[in-house]
């Protein structure tokens, strides 16, 4: 192996005792792409911190951590100061908290090189508008004043990509840089970040929780557990030569299907729960001339579908395509500008408002359960908050009782309804969404990317209590994913939206195996996957 720009030998790292880290060592190589992969707590983003010099207070890290033969935890903060964006570049998972939202992005950009004192202001500008030329932004679409918020999120992670790279450091870190994207997205951003390494000769360390991103990208990859790496080796031999136990189990979590008759629900309830009949959500996007028509947008566009009792339909497709707004449309907080929805034959209509009765009789789980939950509230409260919307209050003896009984049907203890929301792991907060969506006993849930920013691990064990929910109360699930691995494994039925407007439907395995819109395989060549050979054997090693 040539000289490495980055080398790790035995790092250890304690946070006020806690060991977090324990005997870390690898190598990253010129050019060379390392994927770090492993469950949340397993230590990955620990190490990128480390190595960026931004543990946080009251850490102790033993070891060495070398850039270009220099040990970077031997330097004080100044000098560290001016090793971060300049030598190492960091891409975050979540773009919108990377960015400042009150500064335009060529600021942001132009910023790194004024601060590293690498150019003045015009040239700091100059060099700006290359780099985001370079991530795939041109001039004429998104020009230097664009704020963060007028831009999607794939677009926002390729400004973060800019920033990373302005000063075209030696080595780029993307920790969990593609979760929150859809699968056209996210192939684009991974694809940009290879060629970044191929054109401009920086290292990449790839920090994921799912193989199947880094399978088609890595060189190499390490499995991190407990603070430790449990297996390290060339991508091709990890995945067929596989050694360690936990590895293993990754690769099962990742093509994980819950145990489940895969039936239509056709077939086993001809009940129609959800009616959507050529459902219209327009949006006015500028106020008109002094006689002319204000422009439109139509987000939704003639969209028809049905729900069963006891199905699980699909929604997929890319951001913008008219997902959400077809949700909130469902659920009766936007008014429709053509067409009709109706949930048990009555109507959903916003105006005058949902009857309490029909609003019950629906819930969401979003993706994010920490953001959708009031942290200064116990959980009880937390799971006890859909009974408002009942006409006849149940008493504070019959609440605890139903929260009981939830928290207990998803796996969790009658007793936790005593803690606060951050007492859980990422995995128990969207339990306690589910149990929340649950114990007002509705129809119909829909599952907002309800599992996509959870371990695959985790998410295999939600969806395995997904599927037994199911099959327990006759639940209908409309799963929004942008993860066609999910909604292979735990839908019956599966719709592909683009612009506005279902482009196929059927079946799940039917439509997955064999699609056929040139759209669907567009997005299932998109998914990243392991190849189906590499699965086989490692399962048998």
């Amino acid at each position: 192996m040539t000289t490495s720009p980055l080398e790790v030998r035995n790092l250890n790292v304690r946070i006020r005792g806690v060991p977090v880290l324990d005997s870390v060592s690898c190598q990253i190589a010129p050019g060379e792409i390392f994927g770090l992969v492993g469950e949340s707590g397993s230590g990955k983003t620990m190490t990128s911190l480390a190595v960026m010099g931004l543990l946080p207070p009251g850490s102790q890290a033993q070891g060495s951590v070398s850039l270009g033969g220099e040990n970077l935890l031997g330097l004080n903060e100044r000098n560290l100061c001016s090793v971060r964006g300049d030598r190492i570049g960091m891409i975050f998972q979540e773009p919108m908290t990377a960015l400042n939202p009150v500064q335009t992005i060529g600021h942001q950009v132009a910023e790194t090189l004024r601060i590293h004192g690498k150019a003045n202001r015009k040239d700091a500008l100059r060099i700006a508008r290359e780099r985001l030329d370079r991530v795939g932004l041109p001039e004429p679409e998104f020009p230097l004043d664009r704020y963060p918020h007028e831009l999607s999120g794939g677009q926002r992670q390729r400004v973060c990509i800019a920033l990373a790279i302005a000063l075209r450091p030696q080595l780029l870190i993307a920790d969990e840089p593609t979760t929150a994207l859809d699968v056209s997205t996210q192939a684009q951003i991974l694809e940009l970040l290879h060629s970044l390494v191929d054109d401009e000769g920086m290292s990449l360390m790839l920090i994921t929780h799912d193989l199947a991103v880094v399978a088609g990208l890595a060189d190499r990859i390490a499995v991190m557990r407990d603070g430790r790496i449990v297996e390290m080796a060339e991508t091709t031999t990890l995945f067929t030569q596989t050694r360690h136990a936990f590895t293993r189990q990754l690769l099962a979590a990742s093509h994980h299907v819950p145990a489940r008759a895969k039936k239509t629900a056709r077939r086993r309830q001809p009940d129609v729960l959800l009616h959507v009949q050529d459902a219209i959500r327009e949006y006015r996007l500028s106020r008109g001339g002094l006689f002319g028509q204000p422009p439109t947008r139509r987000a939704v566009n003639g969209v028809s579908f049905e729900v069963y009792t006891g199905e699980s339909l699909g929604l997929v497709g890319e951001s913008g395509c008219g997902k959400s707004t077809l949700v909130r449309a469902i659920l009766g907080l936007e008014p429709l500008q053509g067409g009709e929805i109706r949930l048990r034959g009555r109507r959903v209509t916003p105006s005058p408002g949902v009857p309490p009765s029909l609003r019950r009789d629906m819930q969401v789980v979003f993706q994010d359960p920490f953001g959708s939950f009031n942290p200064r509230h116990k959980v009880k409260r937390l799971v006890s908050e859909p009974f408002y919307l009942s006409e006849s209050r149940p008493t504070e003896a019959e609440r605890r009782e139903r929260v009981a009984d939830a928290l207990t049907s998803v796996g969790l203890k009658p007793d936790d309804m005593e803690k606060y929301i951050h007492e859980f792991s990422g995995g128990q907060r969207q339990r306690v969404a589910i149990a929340r969506a649950l114990v007002i006993r509705p129809g119909l849930i829909i599952l907002d990317e309800a599992v996509s920013s959870l371990d695959v691990s985790i998410r295999a064990q939600i969806l395995d209590l997904l599927a037994a929910l199911q099959v327990r109360h006759d639940l209908s699930f409309l799963f929004i994913s942008h993860d066609l691995t999910v909604i292979r494994a735990i839908t019956d039925r599966v719709l592909v939206m683009k612009t506005g407007q279902i482009v196929e439907a059927g079946e799940t395995d039917s439509v997955l195996d064999s699609p056929a819109h040139a759209y669907t395989r567009q997005l299932i060549e998109a998914a990243p996957a392991i190849p189906g050979e590499w699965r086989m054997e490692s399962a048998h090693a």
